[in-house]
């Protein structure tokens, strides 16, 4: 007997049965429109996303990196708060729905699931490629402007990806003033890029004011080290690419690397990593060099070499974005 596909392979199919009989060139034409959309500044009240054709554009040019980020903020949430799961969630701005798959993806099994977004066509195809995932059989997809009108009711999980963007700065407030007082757990995605790394560090200010302690990425709730203009804290997420997702990007490889900001914040107990890994490790011969965001807070470049053993064969295996001891040296430390 198979296994169930997993979400990733689920959401992979499902895109590639809604892109038959869909020209590779319209769809790319289509993509072309959206990114320059999606760079601009984009009023709060005009939805990018206008028809089909659009949506099965944007679901085979952004879903599969958005799930990507999604689920690796969603698994770094995760692991500083393991022993629990949410009932319920809600994705704003959520489009055809590539969160919803990254929580699946990160705490198997059903939970009531809302998806709001204002454009209708997006909804429309989330709800139809949702289907081929049992965990979002009955998740509802309501249109909704996405702002300062946005009423929420109590939900666990408020997942909010590539939108901040899309908003004003005053709806950006409200919206973040909506989510504080309705979620227990936040996670906001952004492009990781100089401005998608400024608007994650206002969400993430704004809703420690409002209570929040951050689980993720960061070690600490403090002011983030990292001095404003200097640099900006992002990771990347390994996003494989169907035949079609190259022929409609204009890419050759099978992969893609996306680059996202996040934060992870929550008002449950949570242990975040005593540091994380934010840039990719430098392997040199016999030593490893982790540039490091710490608990203090601070950042630290150190050094592993290979008389530290067993931390050496766990640095040279790290990635960027990880926690860093790996939980099994944290455990070690303790004992």
């Amino acid at each position: 007997m198979n296994a169930p596909a997993s979400p990733a392979d689920a959401l992979r199919s499902s895109l590639a049965t809604l892109l038959d009989g869909l020209p590779p060139r319209q769809a790319a034409q289509a993509v072309d429109r959206l990114i320059a959309s999606y760079r601009g500044a984009t009023p709060t009240d005009a939805p990018i996303l206008r028809d089909r054709a659009d949506v099965a554009a944007y679901a085979a040019y952004r879903m599969p990196a958005t799930f990507e980020a999604v689920h690796a903020a969603l698994e770094a949430f995760a692991a500083a708060v393991p022993a629990w799961t949410p009932t319920s969630h809600t994705d704003i701005g959520g489009g055809t729905g590539a969160a919803t798959w990254a929580v699946t993806a990160t705490w198997p099994g059903e939970r009531s699931v809302t998806v709001l977004d204002w454009a209708e066509p997006a909804l429309a195809i989330g709800r139809e490629i949702a289907a081929a995932n049992p965990a979002l059989k009955d998740a509802r997809w309501h249109r909704a402007r996405i702002g300062s009108a946005l009423t929420l009711d109590p939900t666990d999980l408020v997942t909010v990806s590539y939108v901040l963007n899309e908003l004003t700065a005053p709806d950006r407030t409200a919206l973040l003033d909506t989510v504080a007082s309705a979620a227990r757990t936040v996670v906001i995605v952004e492009p990781g890029t100089p401005d998608g790394y400024t608007r994650v560090i206002e969400a993430r200010d704004h809703l420690i004011t409002a209570g929040f302690r951050v689980a993720a990425p960061c070690p600490h709730s403090a002011a983030c080290p990292i001095v404003p203009g200097t640099d900006w804290c992002h990771f990347s997420a390994r996003v494989s690419r169907s035949s079609l997702h190259r022929q409609i990007k204009g890419g050759s490889l099978a992969y893609e690397d996306e680059k996202f900001s996040y934060v992870a914040a929550t008002r449950l107990p949570a242990t975040p990593a005593p540091a994380r890994i934010v840039r990719k490790p430098q392997i040199r011969k016999g030593q490893v060099l982790l540039d490091l965001c710490e608990t203090e807070p601070s950042l630290h470049r150190t050094t592993v070499t290979k008389r530290h053993g067993d931390l050496y064969k766990a640095a040279r295996d790290a990635e960027w974005g990880d926690a860093w001891p790996p939980a099994e040296d944290q455990e070690a430390q303790a004992i």
